[in-house]
């Protein structure tokens, strides 16, 4: 003898059955676990890819720098050409127009040496220039370094200094940046880019001092 079920037992149990099939809930819920996760991921990237971006401007900034600064030529067919405290900032102009969106006038630094050889054959740092307000200084030497001796080897990385040759300058940028997370500030922590360039100058040019006639402008010291 077969046992039926009550009508309202055996509707209950059919309505189980296709819950039970019904992938549709699951979707919803792994969904729900999965988007945070992704929208985490996510940012992740755009934090690393604009990490990645802000190191390469700074790097096309510092190149940028060091290659003006080398074709700096003022002067007539009388005499060698002169550097001139307007044309250093006409340098740094150019910075801070490439470095537009970065706020680099406050959290940047960058140094323009002019790395030249001194009488005894060592390297001599002639004069320097700074622009921004970052409190950093040079990490291969300050102006007037090297005057006398050989004890500066040049400028740079260990094992990788720029040097100059006789009757000649090599111009030498230092950049420092802090980087300013967009949302990940405490994940990733400060983040100071450092980034160098160095190009040797285009064309003899008169390497006595940095000349300032008039109307004279504010040298970009660094003190």
């Amino acid at each position: 003898m077969t046992t039926q079920l009550p009508r309202r037992l055996r509707l209950a149990i059919a309505r189980a059955a296709r819950v039970a099939r019904d992938v549709r809930a699951t979707v919803i819920i792994e969904m729900a676990f999965a988007i945070p996760f992704l929208v985490l991921v996510g940012f992740a990237g755009l934090e690393i890819a604009n990490l990645t971006l802000t190191n390469t401007r700074i790097s096309q900034i510092g190149l940028s720098a060091a290659d003006n600064a080398s074709r700096i030529a003022f002067g007539n067919n009388l005499s060698l050409p002169r550097v001139r405290e307007i044309d250093i900032n006409q340098v740094f102009t150019g910075v801070e127009e490439q470095a537009k969106g970065l706020n680099f006038q406050t959290r940047g630094k960058i140094i323009l040496s002019s790395l030249e050889r001194n009488p005894d054959g060592g390297q001599w740092i002639k004069w320097q220039r700074c622009y921004g307000n970052l409190a950093v200084s040079s990490s291969y030497g300050t102006q007037g370094q090297g005057a006398t001796g050989t004890a500066i080897a040049g400028m740079g990385p260990a094992g990788r200094q720029v040097a100059a040759s006789t009757g000649t300058a090599v111009m030498f940028v230092e950049i420092v940046y802090d980087y300013q997370p967009l949302l990940y500030g405490k994940w990733l922590g400060s983040k100071r880019i450092r980034s160098t360039a160095a190009f040797n100058i285009r064309e003899a040019r008169d390497l006595t001092q940095v000349y300032n006639p008039s109307p004279s402008v504010t040298a970009s010291t660094c003190s």
